[in-house]
């Protein structure tokens, strides 16, 4: 049995609509909150609600393919997974895919700009602070009109769950209303979610026109939008707030310090940009005489499960102090290409023990595919490991490659470490967010069934990247899109 809710269509996936605390048909019962992962939880005590059956394929460490095949998964009233073992003789399951299919964990995408959705593609020729005054602060000025501001989420939320983004960490506009609005979407359309007002009052580096009008109002604004975020989630635990200044050059320091004081005082996780660009990390240090991480850690806003976007351009030393902090990266490797001014050496920080994500960074990514962000990942790195001058055989950065299975496990449970939540990963007591895969819906997984290829590794490498039909995805226990 899966949840029916209200159905619409996009791009050829069914989409499902739950209004708020809405009667959830195959449990009988108003969902509760999720409740912390703990011994209890992973007893495999609790109720069975529905379950799956299906091979499931997923990366628990870098560099580690797990391939569990025929599994019976029992998911509980709570969303989480009660029972997960190889499937036996005597079991039904309510749901059992194709053989052919593979099912993955959710998707999470750490970092992205939701105004900017219909500025995908625009601009990406220019400068960074060029592309923000020219290009993106025009279209996000645009979102004090809520209902436009509603017209985008409602092709952004469902075109995200169709490439299989269960969860979304969200940039908003300055705007608390349409800020509102966005979390509404996320909770009607069952993705999880972190929505932030962005926060921003620099009377030099933004304009006139799209900014906080004071530091203080700025301050009341972000506060009042943690509080309506909170009261629209009700206690579900699928939509939370996250404090967001946008980054040190749009903010003035009684601004950054305001909101350090506020994630301090609600305990409200915290997004913003880190040493994106050369000039990003310049005017940083020409500003605070320290980079960014150092600022940000002295005004209070490096805490644990800070999200850094990009962080390009960090020292050993940054990196050393946002793990001393609990912090960590989303690493962004398509926009990086365009804004970054150099290549993020995944593989050395990581080593070094730095939580790290992925994300698409829409629309200085144009992708919103975390799929493709997986392969953009794993490009960049040959880059850097190899360089990029022609006709040379030196190396400029030995062992900085990585492989799909690391990248897939940043757009995974590296992403739920760095958020901090129980997802990322198919097992008993943690939140079943899931995607069906069928690899052998486009031509190269024909062409392995016909000359009778079976590799996992090869079969994973091309759906990481992007093979194949989603035919399904569940979010907190809910099947919220399926194939058409």
């Amino acid at each position: 049995m899966i949840s029916q809710g209200q159905f619409s269509k996009c791009n050829g996936h069914i989409i499902t609509s739950f209004p708020a605390n809405q009667e959830l048909p195959w449990i009988g019962t108003t969902r509760p909150a999720s409740p912390v992962l703990s011994q209890a939880a992973m007893s495999a005590d609790a109720p069975t609600a529905h379950s799956i059956r299906a091979t499931v394929m997923q990366t628990p460490l870098p560099s580690t393919l797990e391939v569990l095949t025929d599994q019976w998964i029992g998911v509980g009233r709570d969303g989480r997974i009660s029972e997960m073992r190889p499937t036996t003789a005597a079991d039904l399951a309510d749901i059992t895919l194709p053989s052919s299919s593979v099912l993955v964990p959710g998707l999470i995408d750490t970092h992205i700009h939701a105004p900017q959705w219909p500025q995908r593609g625009a601009g990406l020729d220019v400068p960074l602070e060029r592309w923000l005054q020219d290009y993106t602060f025009p279209l996000e000025a645009r979102f004090s009109d809520t209902a436009f501001a509603e017209e985008v989420w409602a092709s952004l939320v469902p075109s995200l769950l169709a490439e299989g983004t269960t969860t979304a960490t969200y940039y908003s506009s300055i705007h608390p209303e349409a800020t509102a609005s966005l979390a509404v979407a996320c909770q009607t359309h069952g993705q999880r979610a972190m929505v932030g007002r962005v926060a921003m009052d620099h009377p030099t580096n933004t304009p006139e026109y799209y900014r906080d009008p004071s530091a203080a109002a700025g301050i009341d604004a972000s506060r009042a939008s943690v509080e309506a975020i909170r009261a629209i989630d009700e206690g579900r635990g699928l939509v939370s707030p996250i404090i967001t200044p946008r980054f040190i050059p749009a903010c003035t320091d009684d601004l950054l310090r305001g909101l350090g004081s506020l994630a301090e005082q609600t305990g409200v996780r915290v997004q913003t940009h880190c040493s994106e660009s050369i000039w990003e990390h310049g005017y940083v240090l020409d500003r605070f005489g320290v980079t960014d991480t150092e600022a940000l850690d002295d005004v209070g806003l490096l805490r644990n499960h800070t999200v850094l976007a990009h962080s390009v351009h960090i020292s050993d030393r940054d990196r050393d102090r946002a793990i001393e902090r609990g912090a960590g990266v989303a690493h962004c490797p398509l926009s990086n290409s365009y804004f970054g001014d150099g290549v993020f050496p995944v593989s050395e920080h990581l080593n070094a023990g730095l939580r790290m994500g992925l994300g698409t960074d829409v629309a200085g990514g144009p992708e919103h595919s975390m799929r493709a962000s997986c392969g953009h990942a794993v490009t960049s790195s040959r880059m850097l490991e190899a360089g990029v001058e022609p006709g040379g055989d030196q190396s400029l950065r030995p062992g900085q490659r990585i492989d799909l299975m690391t990248a897939f496990w940043m757009a995974t449970l590296g992403g739920a470490e760095l958020l901090g939540i129980d997802a990322g990963l198919l097992a008993v007591g943690r939140l079943f967010d899931a995607v069906a895969i069928d690899p052998t819906s486009d031509a190269a997984g024909r062409f392995d069934q016909l000359l009778d290829i079976d590799d996992d590794h090869r079969r994973f490498d091309r759906l990481a990247r992007g093979a194949g039909s989603i035919t399904n995805v569940w979010v907190d226990g809910v099947m919220v899109v399926r194939a058409d």
